[in-house]
């Protein structure tokens, strides 16, 4: 049998397959491809793959060399307790994954695939298939990534190996022909109990159509199962719930539907099993007949905290259910239920009260991790800048590791606002909201504000005060909560900067002419203007066109202005101007009264 010889430029050049035996071929093969890679490696093997990379000298070396080169390399493998010792070295070379009980074995660089049907521990390999055809290496990289998207990241493998914990796993899910494989999965896998909202009537035919009702009902066969149903009632669903409850009879009671209205917010079916795992399905096109075409990103979850979310956020509309079918019997028959009626009402009461709490508990459980995110997440974007980089091969997995930080700072920031938004709305509805006033100058604080703002070059900032004609210099003194009046100027200003791409946005601060017992600010931008839609319900709870944002800020802010005293509104700018204005206003300080109160309280502790 010949030989195998390395290939030449042009060999390498001339698209060819080839299947090559013996492992001296093999190795010599295997050594050429390696050393033939430029920039990238990408491999995905077995559970013994780690041993022959490993154990057998020539290939580690090359490995390590191309390590040295700067070589950047990906590996996804089976993780187990025999090769955990080998998948600790790999782990020094390059970027490894986890995948269960994976079995394919092959590699490919930029320009080259090598692939062996099967790998045993510490062995050379006695045949390899090698392609430098065009379309087999596009054909493996897509079936690569598609490996590497669903693998876990080695160390969490490694922790629940070492120290039998399983790992949080959440995944987002873009194939919803995958999403409707792990949701049979999850619904046969049950042991206990399965819970389902559907966000819409048509949410629930599209499943069962797809055979997602009748999977329900085995599962309750075969593993005795408790299924609860939360949906919206519509006529042409009515068949399939008499035929479930009639299932139910037949089971013993373990099918529950009950009915919930249809809500804007609610744009997802959820799949809860076991209070284990989740998986929740956006509903992209309600107007669809298949579950493929109307369903966006999935998200599956076996993380505690994110599950038992969803659980809480059930249980509570189950009990609603409950509570709302008893008021509705209270109603029929008013002169036999009064007592009824107390009842259902305390009940609801307690539930609101409940919800609340929980609100606020879960608010000041959120910002708990945020603090420390932000503090070590900026220390260590900080030291990642002033690492003293030596080796060129270090650059670019410097950079990714500055812009995975930018990310997460980022987005602490934004979880950081939604908790105080919602710790300020919870103030707010229990009428809790408490004000620190003191005395301050609106303009001086309303400057600050606009030099801390980063803007961005295309827009242009301008501050306008009012020229007072006597020079009094207490024109603009206020007495507020000076923390309260910066958070709506900032949240204004935010708002403007958010629509405004490229234009003027000018704040002024006046006196109004008509009653000078007030100062008005406005925040006038040149950006895309209010939506006519939402104009009448801006300043309420969770109006927003925004892809971003929860429609909390207006509403807090309108709160804020209106327990001072003020008022707030706003409106497009006229037809020949783009944009938008906002206004609010709030009382001037009253300082001769001021300074008398303050006196009189300074004279009683004397």
């Amino acid at each position: 049998m010949a030989t195998y010889s390395a290939p030449s430029s042009s060999d390498i050049q001339s698209e060819r397959t080839e299947v090559l035996y013996g492992t001296e071929n093999t190795t010599n093969a295997i050594l050429n491809f390696l050393s033939n890679i430029q920039k990238r490696m990408d491999l995905c093997a077995d559970s013994t793959w780690p041993s022959v990379a490993m154990g057998i000298d020539v290939f580690k070396k090359a490995l390590i060399n191309n390590k040295n080169r700067g070589i950047k390399s990906r590996y996804v493998v089976d993780i187990t307790k025999d090769n955990l010792l080998y998948c600790k070295e790999v782990m020094k070379l390059g970027e490894l994954r986890h995948l269960d009980g994976i079995k394919g074995n092959f590699v490919m660089s930029e320009k080259e695939y090598m692939a062996s049907a099967t790998l045993q521990e510490a062995t050379l390999l006695s045949q390899v298939i090698y392609s430098n055809v065009k379309e087999v290496l596009e054909q493996q990289e897509y079936v690569f990534n598609s490996f590497w998207n669903t693998s876990v990241p080695a160390e969490l493998k490694i922790r629940e190996i070492e120290e039998g914990v399983a790992p949080d796993v959440i995944e987002v899910i873009k194939n919803a022909s995958r999403a409707k494989a792990l949701y049979f999965k999850i619904i046969k896998s049950a042991k206990e109990e399965i819970l389902l909202t559907f966000p819409t009537p048509d949410s629930f035919i599209r499943q069962e159509k797809m055979g997602a009702m009748q999977a329900l009902i085995e599962s309750i066969e075969k593993n005795n199962l408790k299924v609860r149903i939360l949906m919206p009632a519509l006529d042409l669903t009515e068949d399939s719930i008499q035929y479930l409850r009639k299932s139910n009879q037949y089971h013993g009671g373990n099918i529950d539907v009950r009915y919930i209205e249809v809500t804007s917010s609610n744009k997802a079916t959820i799949l809860l099993a076991d209070r284990k795992l989740s998986l929740v399905m956006e509903l992209k096109d309600n107007s669809k007949t298949t579950f493929d075409e109307a369903i966006g990103l999935s998200t599956y979850s076996s993380s505690r905290p994110g599950v038992l979310s969803y659980v809480s956020i059930f249980e509570n509309l189950w009990i609603q259910t409950e509570l709302y079918q008893q008021v509705k019997e209270a109603r029929d028959s008013l002169s036999r239920s009064n007592k009824k009626l107390e009842e259902a009402n305390e009940q609801l009461t307690l539930q609101d009260k409940i919800q609340k709490e929980f609100v606020n508990v879960a608010a000041h459980e959120l910002r708990t991790p945020i603090v420390p995110i932000l503090n070590l997440s900026e220390l260590l974007y900080s030291r990642l800048k002033k690492r003293d980089i030596e080796r060129s091969g270090q650059i670019q997995q410097l950079q990714q590791e500055q812009q995975m930080m930018q990310v997460i700072i980022r987005n602490a920031y934004r979880l950081h606002q939604l908790t105080e938004d919602i710790l300020d709305v919870t103030k707010i509805e229990s009428k809790s909201l408490k004000l620190k006033k003191e005395l301050f100058d609106l303009s001086d604080t309303a400057s600050n504000i606009i030099n801390d703002l980063k803007v961005d070059s295309n827009i242009r900032l301008l501050y306008k005060v009012s020229q007072s004609t006597d020079n009094d210099k207490n024109i603009f003194m206020v007495y507020a909560d000076k923390g309260r009046i910066t958070q709506v100027i900032s949240n204004l200003l935010s708002n403007a900067i958010k629509f405004t791409k490229q234009g003027t946005i000018t704040i002024t601060i006046n006196i109004d002419n008509l009653d000078n017992n007030e100062l008005i600010i406005s925040i006038k931008d040149s950006g895309s203007g209010i939506d006519p839609e939402i104009l009448p319900r801006l300043f309420e709870k969770f109006v927003t066109k925004s892809d971003q944002g929860t429609g909390l800020g207006l509403y807090i802010s309108k709160n804020i202005v209106e327990s001072h005293g003020g008022r707030i509104w706003a409106q497009n700018n006229l037809l020949d101007q783009k944009g938008c204005t906002f206004w609010f206003t709030i009382p001037v300080a009253d300082l001769h009264q001021h300074n008398m109160s303050h006196g009189s309280s300074d004279r009683g502790k004397n």
